[in-house]
Order: C-alpha cells, then structure tokens, then sequence
C-alpha cells in the first residue's frame, strides 16, 4: 500500500487563539494547543488521514481550530477551514434544523401521517428527478401512509437506508412504522420530498432561506454550485488514491450537503447556542426518540440486538444520535460517503464538542484516538459505528 504524503500542518486560528487559555475537556483536564496539535498531527500521521479539519468546543464556541494535510495528494495544496468538503450524512442534522423551524410555523406537526398533507398518494405524483421522488414502487405498499416526521427524522419509518439496498432495488416499508430504529436516508428524502410538494418550494431554497442565510453558512449547499471550484477537496480512498469529484447531485436532505469546516462550525455553535429555534424545539430533538439495542448500526448485525450500549442509554433524538454521559446527553452526527468520513459530538449541557472533517477512508480508524485527545470522549460507542482503530489493523 503506498505511502500517503506528510501531512501539512495548517493553523487557523481564531483571533486571540493561539495565546489564550487551555483546551478544556469532559473530564476536566487541560490540554495546551499546541500539544494537542503536535498529537493530532501524529495520530493522522499514524492513520495515513490525507486531510483533516479539527474543531475543539468550549463554552460553546469554538477555541481550537486547525487544518491538516491537503485538499488532494496529487496537487499538495494544504487544506484550509473555507475548502469545500462534500458534507455526506452531516446533511441530516442540519435538514432537522429546517424540519423543526417548519414545524414551529405551523407548516406541519411531527406526528401527523405525512401523506396527509398531500392532496393525492406520493405514488401518483410525476418524478421531477432521476430517482429519489419516484415512489411508484409504494403503489402496493399500506405501510408507508403510516409513517409521521418524527420518524424520519429518528430512523424509524421503516424504509432502508437506501433503495439500492433491496435485492430488487425497489422501495418498501420493513415492519410497522415507528417500531425500530433503522438508520434511513430514504426516511427524510421522502420528508423532503412531501415537504417540496406541500410548500412549492425546493429544499435548496428553504435551506439558503431559513439556516443557511440566518447563521452565515454562505459556502454551504446541497448541491454544487460554480463557486465552489475555486477551493475544493477531493476525497482519497484507504490506499490514498484521489478520488474523482460528484459534481451532479440533485439536492436530498439525506446526503448532498456541500459544506466547509468553517460554514459546520457555525452550525454547530448555533446548536450549542440554541440559535434559530425555540429552547422547546431544541429539548424535543435531544430527546431520546427510540432507545437503539442493535450491535451495529449498519449492516447485518444492525438486525441483532444486545445490552452492550445500555449504559450509554444509546438513542436516538431528531436528526441526531444520542447518548448519556456524566456531562449530560451527547448529540452526535456522523457522515461517510466515497473518500470523505466525519464526526461530530456536542454535549450541550457541558458546552463541549469536537468537529472532524477529512477527505480521507482512513480517517475513521483515527475516530478513537481523536475524540480522547480532543475532548476525552469515551463515550461515543466505536464498535457500533464499525470505526475499527487504525492500530487495531496495523501490521
């Protein structure tokens, strides 16, 4: 397997940053900036992570921000915190956001079926995109006329994860909606998709409008735009090879957000802050929705329950995982798609969180380590989320 390029350590810093006062972590130990640099760079080192954005959060704010590696090994330009980062499943957080903000202006509830706000069957409604409204495999389906917001936004409608998953790759409902947790992008694209009809508008529009806007994320999207070419990554698969650049997404809540290090950071501090929605909203998407048993969240030991996870009271909230911890609920949101894998976990009650963003399929075997050093989260349940350590495979 060929060696990846050292990686090149980029600091940008809040103003003030570099001098100010220790990184404070859960359990109440203090780490010095550049220490925690010096660490991080040799973990990513270690992991062969072509490209990594670091957050650190206190006082809900961010206090720590740094940039690792490049954009691409093959042009070696060092990746920066305003570099276009295909976002992956971090889209679902922020789409939860909107849900709850609609929901707060009366434009729906969460537990009314959703097909009620519809004048006709989602089946009979022409497809405007290459698949992902095209629900006329429902036509024979009861099941899905049951499924509500909430569990879109919780995992429990029932549908896969993704229609090519199906043996046949055809959409149906798994069981009775709102019963099991099963992790489903199909689940908010279909939210997405009545939410489009409903209002007359598309999702981008109602993004830019209610979150994108309002908080400043003004490089963020959920489908590509020209701008961004100037200052883009590209992923790197686990031997380090790039990765050719998808520039033809149509917009889904599920899984197309572009983003930057710099545009997430603002979202998350917003959450940590209780921006843009009530205090009420805020309690009901960190509540526990559907308590989680299974064994992995993906995959065939996803079917499979166990206890394992019990002590972290594993579950999940609105757009978000949750777990329980001495510090108060942990709300975490992953995303992994073809050479980009990231992590994030705020625990509001504490102000504390992290932020890591990388353009790299080995990124998650650093999960561990980074989340110790960062923030001393040992809390975020690992083997659930299949991040195998990097020296757990290392020869």
């Amino acid at each position: 397997m060929p060696r990846l390029l050292p990686l090149l350590p980029l600091v940008l810093l809040l103003t003030g940053c570099a001098a100010g006062p220790r990184i404070t972590r859960l359990d109440s130990t203090r780490i010095r900036r550049a220490e925690l640099t010096r660490r991080i760079q040799q973990i990513t080192d270690s992991a062969r992570v072509a490209g990594l954005a670091v957050v650190v959060f206190n006082h809900r704010r961010a206090v720590y921000r740094h940039a690792f590696g490049v954009k691409s090994t093959a042009s070696r330009q060092p990746l920066q915190f305003d570099t276009e980062f295909y976002g992956a499943s971090l889209s679902k957080a922020v789409f939860a956001v909107l849900v709850l903000k609609l929901v707060e202006e009366g434009q729906l509830t969460l537990d009314e079926p959703l097909q009620h706000y519809l004048p006709r069957p989602i089946y009979e409604y022409a497809p405007k995109t290459r698949w992902h409204d095209d629900y006329r495999a429902l036509r024979t389906d009861s099941l899905y006329r049951r499924i509500t917001a909430r569990m879109c936004l919780s995992h429990t409608s029932g549908l896969p994860n993704w229609r090519w998953d199906e043996p046949d790759q055809q959409l149906r409902v798994h069981g009775r909606p709102g019963a099991r947790y099963g992790y489903s992008g199909e689940g908010l694209v279909y939210l997405q998709v009545v939410l489009e009809h409903k209002l007359g508008r598309p999702l981008e529009a109602l993004m830019q409008e209610k979150v994108f806007g309002p908080l400043g994320m003004t490089t963020s999207s959920y489908q590509w735009q020209p701008r961004f070419e100037a200052d883009y990554a590209l992923g790197h698969d686990a031997g380090g090879k790039v990765l050719e650049k998808d520039k033809d997404n149509e917009p889904r809540s599920a899984s197309t957000l572009e983003t930057t290090p710099a545009d997430y950071t603002r979202f998350l501090e917003a959450v940590l802050q209780r921006k843009l929605l009530k205090p009420e909203s805020w309690q009901d998407m960190f509540r526990p929705q559907i308590a989680i048993h299974s064994r992995a969240q993906f995959g065939p030991l996803a079917r499979q329950d166990t206890d394992r996870y019990d002590h972290v009271q594993l579950a999940y909230g609105l757009g978000w995982g949750l777990l329980h911890s001495p510090y108060g609920v942990g709300a975490f949101k992953e995303g992994h798609g073809d050479g980009f894998q990231h992590y994030s976990i705020v625990f509001p009650e504490a102000g504390i969180g992290v932020l890591l963003m990388s353009n790299s399929d080995n990124a998650e075997s650093a999960y561990q380590s980074l989340l110790r050093v960062t923030i001393a989260d040992t809390f975020t349940p690992i083997d659930w989320q299949n991040y195998v350590p990097y020296y757990r495979t290392a020869r």
